[in-house]
């Protein structure tokens, strides 16, 4: 069996993309996607905010300063327990063996943990392009399907901004 993409993939793994980014620290690129409508299948027309609006709840949610209400880290959902903050366990070890059996390393322009839920994202699109659609479903049974469906009803409970509600639910529609 050939380990191949299928046909059609390309556009698979372009969402996979637009999604990644969606996870990522917003930017003026995201802002503007939204608000041109490049994002129509993403967020909603009515999701109007500005950029620091974005950031300062981005930064709520998954990065502190107190430890966030919503890590985006398998290891925190997996390996933490009790606590949310136990990071680099053996999920993510697990996730990092999946990277390097694809011959990939992490971007050096990104500085955060190799289980962010951006990168296990970009990776199943990543597989969409290189691997066949079950190498990819398998590694979405092994990762994000462990933990997104958590991840997201807590992003869900704990923003003050649609635009996260929104991504947790296309995310959610694409992943789980």
């Amino acid at each position: 069996m050939s380990d191949a993409a299928p046909a059609g993939e390309t556009e698979v793994a372009e969402g996979y993309a637009v999604l990644a980014q969606c996870w990522r620290q917003p930017t003026e690129r995201l802002l503007a996607a939204i608000e041109s409508g490049k994002l129509a299948g993403v967020v909603s027309e009515s999701t109007t905010t500005d950029l620091s609006t974005l950031r300062t709840e981005h930064t709520r949610l998954f990065v502190g300063p107190e430890g966030p209400p919503c890590p985006p880290y398998e290891s925190s959902y997996r390996d933490g327990g009790d606590d949310a903050g136990n990071v680099l366990g053996p999920s993510t070890r697990a996730v990092v063996e999946w990277y390097d059996e694809y011959g990939l390393g992490l971007d050096p322009e990104w500085s955060d943990l190799p289980d962010h839920v951006a990168t296990e994202i970009e990776f199943a699109g990543h597989l969409s392009v290189v691997a066949s659609s079950e190498t990819r479903e398998r590694f979405l049974d092994d990762h994000p399907r462990q933990w997104f469906e958590t991840f997201f009803e807590t992003v869900r409970a704990e923003t003050r901004e649609p635009f996260y509600v929104e991504i947790a639910d296309a995310t959610a529609a694409v992943v789980l």
